[in-house]
């Protein structure tokens, strides 16, 4: 069984959506880009749109980082051709770009966005990760995804996102379970536990000590100087941690 806490998951940053800036969006062919090109590993964030297509979005609203309003789910690969990301001739790139477009070249953490029903897009995921020869991990806020990877693709590495979830628009059960972790044991199984930095440490994470924990999102230098020592790696954006 591989060590976790010898691995890559653990050995360096990493970068979230990409290293992105002004120039290069989030989750772009370009931030990752930056990201390979100084050695991160990449985290980035999956969805499914409406023709089956597995695409590279974090937001379920096209409106943040396009052009354009409207939901994201709606899209099809044909409208992919038409958009742009802001500031740039980025397009949105799908999941089998990114993978031929990364090679292998550094780890990938890929966060499986799903709210919805299970199974369609984990399969896909699934399926175009089969051959692909780099080293990646799959990580989701949602249990029930980690779930259908345990019994589908155990090899595949799943970590458990959590945190307090104040800022978000779950319902006070899902706040309350995420925070707590409550389906780890019974239904996720996670390999790792990718926790919300602002409130590490906590005793809600003490008991999982035996499996590597991530910090998201941590933000400057100083939260990075705050957190590392309660964590074992972290997750970054908008500045580049000093080792």
């Amino acid at each position: 069984m591989m060590d976790l806490f010898n691995s890559w998951l653990v050995q360096s940053p990493i970068a979230h959506r990409g290293l992105h800036d002004n120039t290069c969006p989030e989750n772009s062919l370009s931030a990752f880009a930056n990201a390979i090109n100084e050695g991160y590993p990449i985290e980035l964030d999956v969805q499914i749109i409406s023709d089956g297509t597995i695409i590279v979005f974090h937001d379920e609203s096209l409106s943040r980082l396009t052009d354009n309003d409207g939901y994201v789910k709606f899209l099809t690969k044909s409208d992919l051709e038409i958009l742009t990301l802001n500031n740039s001739k980025e397009k949105i790139p799908t999941l089998e770009e990114v993978l031929k477009f990364v090679d292998g070249r550094v780890p990938l953490l890929i966060e499986i966005k799903n709210s919805n029903k299970v199974g369609e897009l984990e399969k896909g995921v699934i399926e175009l990760l089969k051959n692909y020869k780099g080293d990646y991990a799959v990580q989701s806020f949602n249990p029930f995804v980690l779930e259908y990877f345990y019994k589908h693709a155990p090899n595949i590495l799943r970590g458990q996102l959590a945190g307090y979830m104040k800022d978000t628009n779950l319902s006070f059960f899902k706040r309350f379970a995420l925070k707590r972790m409550l389906l780890n044991k019974k239904i996720s199984h996670p390999d790792f536990i990718s926790y919300e930095a602002k409130h590490l440490p906590n005793r809600f994470i003490r008991k999982y000590k035996k499996l590597p924990l991530l910090a998201w999102t941590v933000q400057s230098q100083t939260e990075y100087l705050r957190v590392v020592k309660y964590c074992d790696n972290v997750i970054f954006e908008n500045f580049e941690p000093l080792i």
